[in-house]
């Protein structure tokens, strides 16, 4: 009898709270590198290749830890991608609101998932052998029960624990948090077409999905991180998978090639600056409008300061996104400051020529030396040096 309440106490491991703890940690951080790098990263957005073994216990692990298909997963993530922030995005908290999002993002995707014309338009390329038509599809609650029963034979009662902190990681994190608050709440490095943020710059608890701005902006790249400061572990599990050949990376964010400025910018310049188009305007925004909007509130007056009041970002930030009150405000601090609304002006500007796609190449060369020969006659020396800097980039390699 004692045999029998000892095994249901503690079960066939017989784990302490601390080491309870740290396997829960470990078994949920399986899950999240099989959701980043696998469904994410492979299976969405194909910016790595995997070993048939490793997709294979990713699909296992994910059929017993959250009962996911691959095709729906798929599907709704590329879906997302295609209509991000707009009304036919299956889970945006710009349009749904941010409570909604972070407490029913499980619910929202498994309402998508029902949506046969999601799967059949987005869901292409994914796992149709037998195993998942017949067991992983076909009995998806099987794996999570079988989980449970794994969960309980290991660590008695406690596996109840945890296996309810396994249930609920991913509907918590990735659903709630990255399609939510990383949409929501962060910071951007990029100022691309969506409103999706970096929730922290340590993308360690939810393996990098954390770096979600950095993902919109190059959603193809399998590296997530791309400041010095910020730390993606789902890459840094891909390096390992590739040094035991069971990855290989085929695309990552291109990085800016800078050199000695040419005297005028010519066609390589305008490819340069197409390519880097993201980090440009990033660079922008730290090297004109940061110094520039700091220099010039420094020497507003005590009638005027209230203007700048956490104003500096509605200089960068696309206008999709403002509520009434951000364009009222910038509105008014362009037209009281002639300075500001300069760099803004040429901000939009410099945006526009290689958002225009009906432009020829010619047509897009010349707004480019036109903008350049208008910056540096603007008398403003941060615009000036920014346009020495842009007569510096070179085409960069692109992984593939």
């Amino acid at each position: 009898m004692n045999d029998v309440l000892n095994f249901l106490s503690g079960g066939l491991l017989a784990a302490g709270p601390w080491t309870l703890l740290l396997i829960t940690l470990a078994l949920t951080h399986v899950t999240i590198v099989s959701v980043t790098v696998y469904l994410h990263r492979y299976s969405a957005h194909r910016s790595l290749d995997l070993h048939p073994a490793l997709q294979h216990f990713f699909r296992f692990w994910l059929w017993l830890t959250t009962g996911q298909n691959t095709r729906a997963w798929t599907a709704i993530h590329r879906k997302h991608h295609a209509r991000c922030d707009t009304e036919e995005d299956p889970h945006s908290p710009q349009v749904l609101g941010i409570r909604k999002v972070f407490s029913e993002g499980a619910e929202l995707y498994q309402a998508e998932a029902t949506n046969q014309e999601t799967l059949d338009k987005y869901g292409a390329g994914c796992p149709d052998d037998w195993v998942e038509r017949h067991v992983y599809s076909r009995y998806s609650f099987l794996g999570i029960a079988l989980m449970g029963a794994i969960d309980l034979a290991l660590f008695g009662v406690a596996g109840i624990t945890v296996w309810a902190v396994q249930m609920i990681w991913i509907p918590l994190f990735a659903a709630g948090v990255i399609n939510g608050i990383g949409h929501y709440w962060g910071y951007r490095n990029f100022e691309c077409a969506d409103a999706s943020r970096n929730v922290l710059p340590w993308g360690i608890l939810i393996g990098g999905e954390e770096l979600h701005n950095n993902h919109h902006t190059y959603p193809n790249s399998a590296k997530l991180s791309v400041r010095r400061f910020e730390f993606d572990m789902g890459w840094a599990w891909i390096r390992v998978f590739e040094i035991l050949r069971l990855a290989k990376v085929k695309k990552v964010a291109p990085k800016p090639v800078l050199a000695r400025p040419r005297h005028s910018v010519d066609l390589d310049t305008l490819r340069a600056l197409i390519q880097h188009r993201f980090q440009v305007m990033a660079q922008y925004r730290r090297a004109v409008i940061k110094p520039v909007f700091a220099q010039e509130r420094a020497r507003a007056c005590d009638a005027t300061r209230d203007l700048y009041h956490r104003a500096s970002a509605l200089l960068h930030r696309d206008q999709r996104f403002f509520k009434k009150r951000h364009t009222h405000h910038l509105t008014r601090l362009t037209e009281h400051n002639h300075t500001l609304a300069t760099i803004y002006d040429y901000r939009v500007r410099l945006q526009e020529i290689w958002s225009q796609k009906s432009r020829d190449s010619a047509h897009m060369l010349e707004a480019l030396a036109q903008w350049c020969r208008d910056a540096e006659a603007s008398g403003i020396h941060a615009l000036q040096d920014f346009v020495q800097t842009l007569k510096g980039y070179r085409v960069s390699a692109v992984r593939a």
